[in-house]
């Protein structure tokens, strides 16, 4: 007698993967794309390159590189600034990433809890996700309030300068947050801006400490941002919350009710997660 159960999982291995799935021999391997991934994947960490910049970073020819790149500009992956003559991510690698995030199911679950925390607080709330050595800000609820902070989804924040960016750089990986740190040169966007690494270190201890962070004016002049880290169900920081507004509205003595506002946001964005708080830490990145 056939046995129907052990051929439909057969059927269904079949469609999902030919029989030398477990081969991965070179093969198995498309060359051409390979090596334009590896060309995308390069350039979403950068923030404009020229193609000759490109060529030098990549030790690829600059023909092969532009053969690669226009292909990948006619799908919106990346896109050319002919004012400044660079290469730079394109809206179809947000569209993809967008379609991956609603597979996890973050920002339809965020949403209700930005729009919440939008009306509680009566500032423009933010989500964003770690991508690389940057925030990427995935959703927003903006304020009804003329003057506000505005961070579109697609944009691109340094971790170092950003509140959601900080949080999330205080509970990461510890290696990865060491290599980070120990990146020279940060980017200095106003006098605010944590750029000496072990002030930066001292920054990071005291948001692991209290649960949340601020950016006091540290990527834009006049404009205050308090944030908390999201956790998945290993216990890991996938995302972040914020509120951001001018400092005049997000003002000293409204930090404390701001921030434990925008934790308990991320404690629910968690637990719609299945996800778990981090108990506070106090350890200390060199």
């Amino acid at each position: 007698m056939t046995d129907l159960k052990s051929d439909s999982s057969a059927t269904r291995r079949a469609r999902g993967r030919p029989r030398a799935w477990d081969d991965k021999t070179e093969q198995n391997t498309i060359k051409s794309l390979d090596r334009a991934m590896a060309v995308f994947e390069h350039l979403s960490t950068q923030s404009g390159v020229s193609l000759s910049a490109l060529s030098d970073q990549l030790g690829e020819s600059t023909a092969t590189l532009y053969r690669i790149l226009f292909t990948l500009e006619t799908r919106g992956l990346v896109e050319f600034d002919q004012a400044q003559q660079l290469w730079h991510i394109g809206p179809g690698a947000f569209i993809i990433g967008a379609r991956f995030l609603r597979r996890t199911s973050l920002v339809e679950r965020a949403r209700p809890v930005l729009r919440s925390l939008m009306e509680q607080t009566g500032e423009t709330a933010n989500l964003g996700v770690a991508q690389a050595d940057q925030v990427l800000f995935v959703s927003q609820v903006e304020t009804h309030e003329s003057i506000r902070a505005f961070f579109p989804p697609g944009t691109l924040s340094p971790l170092h300068a950003s509140g959601i960016g900080k949080a999330l750089l205080a509970f990461m990986d510890e290696d990865q947050c060491k290599r980070i740190l120990k990146q020279p040169d940060r980017e200095r966007f106003t006098e605010h801006t944590l750029c000496d690494a072990g002030l930066l270190a001292a920054d990071l201890e005291a948001i692991r400490a209290r649960g949340f962070s601020i950016d006091g004016e540290e990527k834009n002049l006049g404009m205050r941002c308090i944030a908390a880290p999201v956790f998945n169900h290993y216990g890991e920081a996938v995302a972040g919350l914020s509120v951001s507004g001018p400092t005049s509205r997000v003002s000293p003595d409204r930090i404390g009710p701001f921030a434990e506002a925008v934790k308990a946001a991320a404690a629910a964005l968690t637990a719609a997660l299945g996800g778990e708080i981090a108990p506070p830490q106090t350890k200390t990145v060199e």
